[in-house]
């Protein structure tokens, strides 16, 4: 055994260490919120085992779901690992306990009647096995580095555990066909959107043979357009159950401190763009604050929003528990200990277990920089406000996955756009002129599209007067004809992630249905 293996052993050893200490505090935050459930006047068994299930829902949530806010950040490099789960954990918890609400339905979504329940006992047990099988599926999808819907995941949970106890009728089948829908809606919607700001992006900047004008002119506008459109979804979502603000009252809040945003940045990114180097490179770091800003918004939002995934059915079941009678009511106060459970386990879930999905998204579909994490943020806000105006089913998490995959497909269509032009220029000079060649190209690669459109033009034209077909080798004929196609996006991947927004309502609804058999003959 040499060196280069007791490396080799000394780095999984770690690993199982880390694993062993993250699993280790899990349990212990798990065991604390059965603890503390102990302490509110009366010890009682559904109580503590649906604290302790609604805690570990809400790490798998903060492992899982998380990742699609800070992601293309991280991925993009704007912001480390460490920093974005710091800011991630802070602004979940604080979305969650500010702005999420203090009555969530009793029944998510509307999936199941919950006048067909037979009793008050059935409810609790179909509260309780769908918060487990949610999180249970979940747990396996971030194990596999698989980003899936928590609200499919609850959805899905709830139907099953719902038809095991009152048949099928009890399901609202309408709101099924709406879920799988959005398996197709959500990624598309997402991957359009954000490959229309990033070719806008390179149209208007990257592709101009003067970056630092163009990003100027054009920066200022993107990020006044990013304030704009993230205060209208913060005012829409984000603080939705704090006050009601209608869609055209957000939009022009919105508009209005975008127009702000734009006018004092302005003369700032014209400074900073005059001292940076005429580089892509050097212009995608005018993206970094904003990306990290967007990282922050997005989590803030996403914990006043999801936060009920996790507490929901807890607080169902804390509400049947503490009240008396039969009836089951339509919605739930939130005590502030739920609250806590909800927040908290978030922020320790995507600690301890968040960075697997995160790199899934930010490192390992696509490579990203910040121009185009800018436009998956874009694309998670712009498509979930135009979504739900037009009563289109989307998922948030959908839609953040299929922006990365739009950004990737759309590097690919531009790659090979440019092999060909490439391979155009080849064929259209003499086969042993190989520096005219490469002169041509030396001022090809900089100049602007509108010029690269020109220069082929004029070439073709000159090649055309010269009719001389002898210039053009059977090996350049043939590269033209058929240009070596790059891919960009990791195919593997879209098979791994597409197979698991399917399987989610599915395996979420059979877990649950088996759950629910389980707690029915244990008499629990």
């Amino acid at each position: 055994m040499d060196l280069h293996d007791y490396s080799e052993i000394s780095k999984a050893s770690q690993r199982g260490q880390n694993d062993f200490v993250r699993l280790g505090l899990a349990l212990l935050f798990i065991i604390g919120a059965v603890i503390y459930s102990t302490t509110l006047g009366h010890i009682s068994l559904p109580m503590m085992v649906a604290a302790g299930i609604g805690a570990y829902m809400a790490m798998n949530i903060g492992a899982n779901d998380v990742a699609n806010n800070v992601g293309p950040a991280v991925g993009s490099k704007a912001l480390t690992m460490g920093g974005a789960l710091v800011i991630a954990a802070v602004c979940e918890a604080a979305g969650a306990l500010i702005a999420g609400g203090e009555v969530v339905s009793t029944i998510r979504s509307g999936i199941i009647d919950p006048s067909l329940i037979p009793d008050k006992a059935a409810f609790i047990w179909i509260m309780m096995s769908a918060l487990l099988a949610a999180a249970l599926w979940l747990n396996v999808a971030t194990l596999v580095g698989a980003p899936v819907s928590t609200t499919h995941s609850i959805v899905g949970a709830l139907l099953g555990a719902g038809v095991m106890a009152s048949g099928f009728g009890i399901a609202n089948w309408g709101k099924v066909v709406q879920i799988a829908a959005s398996w197709v809606i959500s990624p598309v919607m997402g991957g359009i959107v954000a490959a229309g700001f990033l070719y806008f992006i390179k149209r208007t900047i990257t592709y101009q043979s003067d970056m630092r004008a163009a990003a100027a002119r054009i920066v200022p506008v993107l990020i006044g357009l990013m304030v704009g459109v993230f205060a209208a979804y913060l005012m829409l979502k984000g603080l939705s159950k704090l006050w009601k603000v209608g869609f055209v009252e957000a939009l022009l809040a919105g508009a209005g401190l975008g127009v702000v945003s734009y006018l004092v940045l302005k003369p700032i990114v014209a400074r900073r763009a005059a001292r940076s180097e005429n580089t892509k490179q050097a212009i995608n770091a005018l993206f970094t604050w904003p990306l990290i800003m967007s990282a922050a918004l997005l989590s803030f939002a996403h914990g006043s929003n999801d936060v009920a995934n996790a507490i929901g059915p807890l607080a169902a079941i804390v509400d049947a528990l503490q009240t008396s009678g039969s009836e089951i009511g339509a919605s739930a106060g939130i005590p502030l200990w739920v609250m806590l459970v909800g927040a908290l386990g978030i922020s320790v879930g995507l600690a301890l277990f968040g960075p697997k999905v995160i790199r899934t998204v930010g490192n390992e579909i696509t490579e990203l920089d910040q121009m185009r994490a800018y436009s998956i943020a874009m694309s998670a806000t712009v498509t979930v406000i135009l979504a739900s105006q037009l009563g289109l089913p989307v998922s948030s998490t959908h839609i953040a996955v299929g922006g990365v995959f739009g950004i990737g497909f759309l590097r690919e269509h531009l790659k090979n756009r440019y092999a060909i032009m490439i391979a155009q220029i080849k064929a259209h000079h003499p086969e042993d002129d190989q520096p005219a060649i490469d002169a041509f190209i030396k001022a090809f690669t900089p100049a602007s599209i509108e010029e690269k459109g020109q220069m082929l033009r004029d070439l073709k034209q000159r090649m055309k007067a010269l009719q001389d077909p002898a210039h053009f080798s059977k090996r350049e004929r043939k590269e033209l004809r058929q240009v070596y196609k790059t891919e960009l996006v990791k195919r593997s991947l879209i098979k791994r992630i597409a197979a698991a927004w399917v399987i989610t309502v599915p395996a979420s609804a059979l877990m649950s249905a088996a759950i629910y058999l389980v707690l029915q003959h244990l008499g629990f």
